[in-house]
């Protein structure tokens, strides 16, 4: 199994603006597992596993985010992948 983990965090106007939905769909279409929940200080953080070119499209997609949000930076951090994640879930 080729795939990959990290953290990423999401800094910007990224609550408040559907960003853990969207990132649901984002991650749920190109078939990314994991979860995405929000911060306390008002950051985005996501939990992703996938393959290498799975997850360079949907850190793209991080960095643009969905209509309303505006992402000031994205810091990932690579992690080694679990084997048993299942699903993406929006964790509150």
């Amino acid at each position: 199994m080729n795939d990959r983990a990290c953290i990423v965090q999401v800094s910007g106007r990224v609550q408040g603006v559907g960003f853990r939905m969207w990132a649901l769909s984002e991650a749920r279409r190109l078939q990314i597992r994991g979860w995405v929940r929000n911060l306390p200080d008002g950051r985005v953080e996501a939990f992703l596993v996938g393959t290498p070119s799975m997850l360079d499209k949907m850190l793209e997609n991080l960095y643009r985010g969905p209509p309303l949000a505006r992402v000031t930076d994205v810091q990932r951090r690579r992690i080694d992948p679990p084997q048993d994640v299942q699903g993406f879930n929006v964790l509150s």
